[in-house]
């Protein structure tokens, strides 16, 4: 038996709230922001961040800093060596092709041109577009993190096999063309997977999902070691 997406999302809002949406940041800056929060923590990620416009104020002087300079501005975010020439590439694109540095008319463009055209951009992922398609557009793009990837499989939304970039289409189909619906799941689900449905040792017992979700009805179908699998005692769950 699986959860149902409705399930999941009335469950979730039960236990963590319903968060309403915001604009989180301009699309550019937050097009930025995510490149700069991969493999790092959201700590990390507005250190990173505001290092960066501390040290160049608009992203034309980031474009054409230094590399060398744009890295030694975002190391404390971690990986930057990968993460300043990223940018600088993806400002330089963003320049040939629309003549300035910013992407608020974007907000304007139906969906699927919006994840086109950020899709285009060297390094930057489905995830990374629907970010800012969701966080700063209001488009309802769901962005599939590690929290959402493992809770979705866990629970039957997804095939356990699914790949994070092939759950997002079969997520959104879900949940439909609301935003605010879109971006409450995204948080909770995130929620959920730091405090209970963590990659180790899930918190099983006190999960408003335990009911209908695959991986933890599949643990009670299976006896631990030693244990005779024709026992009638009942589980006790733990």
């Amino acid at each position: 038996m699986s959860c149902s997406i409705e399930i999941v999302a009335e469950r979730l809002e039960a236990h963590y709230g319903t968060p309403r949406w915001r604009r989180h940041a301009p699309p550019l800056d937050e097009l930025v922001m995510t490149i700069l929060s991969q493999h790092t923590s959201d700590g990390n990620t507005a250190a990173a961040f505001a290092s960066l416009r501390r040290r160049f104020p608009t992203w034309e002087q980031v474009r054409r800093a230094a590399s060398s300079d744009v890295v030694a501005a975002i190391r404390g975010g971690g990986l930057g060596n990968r993460k300043g020439p990223r940018i600088q590439a993806v400002l330089d694109a963003i320049w040939h092709d629309r003549g300035r540095l910013d992407l608020d008319d974007y907000v304007d463009l139906p969906q699927s041109e919006v994840r086109t055209r950020l899709l285009a951009l060297s390094g930057v992922g489905p995830k990374t577009a629907a970010c800012v398609q969701l966080f700063s557009l209001g488009q309802p793009a769901l962005p599939v993190d590690t929290h959402v990837h493992r809770v979705s499989r866990r629970v039957g939304l997804v095939p356990p096999a699914t790949s994070a970039q092939a759950a997002q289409p079969i997520l959104e189909r879900l949940l439909g063309a609301d935003r605010d619906r879109v971006y409450a799941f995204h948080l909770n689900v995130i929620a959920h997977g730091r405090s209970i449905c963590r990659a180790r040792s899930p918190a099983c017992g006190r999960c408003p999902l335990n009911d209908c979700c695959d991986a933890y009805l599949a643990t009670l179908q299976t006896p631990p070691a030693g244990e005779d699998p024709h026992s009638s005692r009942p589980s006790d769950g733990r």
